[in-house]
């Protein structure tokens, strides 16, 4: 029973619509009815600013944090060993992509998977985190650098022979691929939204 409860609260944290509460709560705006309707990270650093978009990313990574240490927290070991907090991990990605709190709508999983990461493997969300940065920098495409930096961390992971994060970051990975299907055919058509820095966005306005 403990082990229902626990994975239900993880969910439920996942499920907290960060984006949308602090646009409604501090900006009086709902952030799905402007710039891509999502409610992660980036729609909110586009619709209501940086402050805001930081707020929600380290919001959105705590969500995957938390949920990710709740069996150790609440001394639960079950079947799933030392995959046991990746299991709530997910728990929390489901919330976070299928929430009760936005009718069973919800965001792409990029911020709440590296929480989940950091909580499991501190050192792979370093490594995570600079690839994503980088990435960004580089192709000034918040997308592409997701897309591409789950992608590595399941080439990483498998130099850890953590067999469990791979398996995790692969089914993650075809997860966001798919959540950003829309972004991918931007991508092709040289039509995706770009942040204002990096070299990606100097090479489009340099045309």
């Amino acid at each position: 029973m403990k082990l229902i409860g626990l994975l239900i609260v993880a969910y439920l944290l996942g499920a907290i619509p960060n984006g949308v509460w602090v646009g409604k709560a501090f900006f009086h705006t709902d952030i799905r009815q402007s710039g891509s309707g999502n409610i992660g990270t980036t729609n909110t650093y586009r619709v209501l600013g940086p402050y805001a978009g930081t707020v929600v990313m380290v919001l959105d990574i705590a969500k995957g944090t938390v949920a990710t240490l709740l069996p150790t927290w609440g001394h639960v070991t079950t079947i799933f060993g030392t995959a046991t907090p990746l299991l709530f991990g997910l728990f929390a990605v489901l919330g976070h992509t299928v929430s009760v709190f936005d009718h069973f709508k919800g965001g792409k999983a990029v911020a709440t998977s590296a929480g989940m990461l950091l909580a499991y493997n501190p050192l792979m969300f370093v490594i995570a985190a600079g690839l994503w940065v980088s990435l960004i920098y580089w192709t000034s495409m918040v997308s592409l650098a997701s897309m591409v930096a789950f992608s590595l961390i399941v080439l990483i992971s498998l130099g850890f022979h953590d067999w469990y994060l791979t398996g995790i970051a692969f089914i993650l990975t075809v997860f966001v691929f798919y959540r950003h299907r829309t972004n991918i055919t931007r991508i092709k058509n040289g039509t995706e939204s770009m942040v204002p820095f990096g070299h990606g966005y100097q090479k489009r306005h340099a045309k």
